[in-house]
């Protein structure tokens, strides 16, 4: 069942929205050469606390930090170690905030320094693909059609779009129904109505779709080890179109 919310709550979820945004800002200032994952992760998880809030993914499953990073041919769910930035890498950070018992959720990935050209064609297409998919959070659409849009963009790319792994609705718990694939055809699926709020995530290879587990059981890379993108926004469905909810 979707859960349809209510204006107080969708206000609720987006005091949350704004610690995750304001959380990814300073990650994007503090990322460096030589600053280790866990370094990073201890940054975010106290501006996340002072802010009042709850790192929304420690504990989670048994996950055992506040965000998730994940570089170069990593695609989600990274856990942050001893591992340190390098000049070129691509780093996914996703970061999830429980406020006030309402959720919000987003990703983004971020260069370190000068990368390749490819790199930053990678970035800019997954970028472009999360917008292609809000701006069919429209009232009447289709929940498919935000997975086609996401999909058509990536592929005319040339690039593939993950499948093992996907968007899902928020809010009022970390993940709720529906789950929200980044493939698909259009016309299909429940059609969208007001109050639904969604966490749309494209996760996009230069390579094949296909990924593993690695063996720590949380993180999930590429199989051929080719570079992966993730950006993710939190969105509210109204009236007046897309509302973005982890934005500033």
């Amino acid at each position: 069942m979707i859960i349809r919310k209510s204006p107080d709550e969708i206000r609720l979820i987006r005091e949350a929205g704004c610690i995750v945004a304001e959380t990814l800002r300073l990650i994007e200032e503090a990322i460096k050469p030589g600053l280790s994952t866990i370094e990073l992760d201890r940054m975010a998880e106290g501006y996340i606390k002072k802010r009042g809030g709850r790192p929304a993914f420690k504990g989670y499953r048994g996950f055992p930090a506040s965000v998730c990073i994940s570089i170069n041919e990593g695609v989600v769910h990274g856990i942050p170690g001893s591992r340190s930035f390098k000049l070129g890498d691509i780093v996914s950070v996703d970061v999830g905030v429980e406020h006030r018992g309402c959720y919000a959720d987003a990703a983004a990935t971020f260069p370190v320094g000068d990368v390749s050209p490819d790199a930053k064609r990678l970035i800019e297409v997954t970028k472009g693909a999360l917008e292609k998919g809000i701006n069919m959070c429209q009232v009447g659409n289709h929940l498919s059609d935000i997975s086609h849009a996401i999909q058509r963009t990536a592929e005319e790319a040339g690039y593939s779009v993950v499948r093992e792994f996907v968007g899902h609705g928020i809010g009022l718990s970390m993940h709720e129904d529906p789950q929200i694939p980044n493939h698909g055809e259009p016309g299909r699926g429940p059609r969208l109505e007001e109050g639904m709020t969604f966490a749309l995530e494209p996760m996009i290879n230069i390579g094949g779709h296909e990924v593993k587990v690695l063996p720590d059981k949380w993180g999930v890379v590429t199989l051929d080890e080719s570079l992966s993108a993730h950006f993710e926004h939190t969105v509210a469905i109204t009236r007046e179109g897309p509302l973005i909810l982890t934005s500033l």
